[in-house]
């Protein structure tokens, strides 16, 4: 049986960050990482594309949380404590410079997670961490002074255990065991699967300024809205499902939107129609795109209103310019389904919230036993937002580890 003082199990970014800051504020600690895969940080190395999406440059602490549709109240206090300029700070000191994106999300500016990935395994050699791979947790249990984990490759012991395993439903099943309550897990950042005639040959086309809201409830969204191949995706349509996740399952992920692609009310709208008519008398409607709307999309939107290709301004009647204004400001969309945001696959779900300590992230039920990362029920929307409650939960959780 193998002895250490700290185990944390999980080889993701939050079991990395913290096993390294528990390193550097307490050298005296013998410190391992038990990853059930052959190799760890996976999902940093897909992240944002391959490039790593570290954070995003929000630094306001109550701003900050309102991109945490689970955690919001609960990051508040922990944001005081590590917040994105401290993150920020955290890797510069280790020789990763962050750049920051139009956007807003932070990137290396080696624009590769191989930059954060090499800086993680520098830091676990260098502050003599174990990292043991393949190593998949069977149970854990508590024996009053220490823990005692079972493993495939052999049995672990530990004074102090950190949980960071991300959404992984085998560990949920082993705190239940420990009386904690888990949230079920379901999708949390996913894209819309519409099938509609106004979007089938768009593909690839961006509406920057949109606001959708789903039909019959009181979710709704703006930002960017992209056209894809099999429906919609792009920042307006993952706030909605990240928001929205606990409402869109109940569901079972068929609804309707209303989209909004101008971001003006329908009254204003018409209006500018009525002048358009006047103004642009000869000039055919289809051919020239009106409210910065991409071509394609504008095109689909003049058809859709019944307006027929070859029609001028001053040849289109009152009924299609109302039409025209309510495919422009209030277009409904049937949705049938979901699909994975890329490969960043986020769930809502995990240990309920209520029986964590977030001054130190240590369970109420249990002394000695940590959590960090998205194995509590906390997420966010895309933009660098699940990870900076990574490192935020880790760094926190590594500071009370180490005393």
């Amino acid at each position: 049986m193998k002895a250490y003082d700290v185990i944390i199990i999980g080889g993701g970014a939050a079991g990395f960050f913290a096993a390294i800051n528990i390193a550097e504020q307490n050298s005296s600690l013998k410190i391992t990482i038990l990853e059930r895969g052959k190799e760890g940080l996976q999902k940093v190395k897909i992240s944002g594309g391959g490039r790593c999406n570290v954070t995003h440059a929000e630094f306001i602490p109550s701003e900050l949380t309102k991109n945490y549709p689970r955690g919001e109240r609960e990051l508040l206090g922990p944001f005081h404590q590590f917040m994105t300029g401290d993150t920020i700070e955290w890797f510069e000191k280790k020789g990763v410079e962050l750049k920051i994106e139009e956007d807003g999300r932070m990137f290396p500016v080696s624009n590769s997670s191989q930059t954060i990935i090499d800086c993680f395994l520098n830091q676990v050699k260098k502050n003599h961490v174990d990292v043991l791979y393949n190593h998949s947790v069977k149970s854990i249990q508590n024996n009053t002074k220490s823990w005692l984990l079972e493993t495939n490759q052999g049995d672990f012991t530990s004074e102090k255990v950190l949980i960071a395993t991300g959404s992984n439903p085998k560990m949920w099943k082993l705190l239940e065991q420990l009386n904690h309550t888990i949230s079920k897990p379901i999708p949390s950042l996913f894209t819309f699967n519409i099938k509609d005639k106004r979007i089938k040959n768009i593909p690839g086309v961006v509406a920057q300024n949109t606001k959708v809201k789903v039909v019959k409830s009181n979710l709704e969204s703006e930002g960017p809205l992209l056209i894809t191949h099999v429906g919609m995706s792009a920042p307006a349509i993952l706030k909605l499902s990240a928001f929205g996740a606990l409402e869109l399952a109940k569901r079972n992920y068929k609804f309707s939107i209303e989209v909004n692609f101008i971001e003006q009310p329908f009254e204003d709208c018409l209006a500018i129609l009525k002048q358009l008519k006047q103004d642009l008398n000869k000039k055919t409607v289809f051919k020239f795109s009106q409210f910065d709307l991409p071509k394609r999309l504008w095109q689909q939107l003049v058809l859709a209103a019944h307006i027929h290709e070859t029609k001028t301004w001053a040849e289109i009647n009152k009924q299609q310019l109302e039409d025209l204004a309510m495919q422009l400001t209030k277009a409904v969309f049937k949705v049938d389904g979901k699909s994975t945001f890329k490969e960043e696959f986020v769930t809502a779900g995990g240990i309920n919230l209520r029986e964590v300590n977030f001054k130190t992230f240590e369970s109420k039920l249990h002394k000695n036993l940590y959590f960090a990362g998205e194995v509590l029920n906390i997420d966010a929307i895309t933009g660098g937002f699940n990870f900076q409650n990574a490192w935020t939960g880790a760094y926190i959780a590594a500071k009370s580890i180490s005393k």
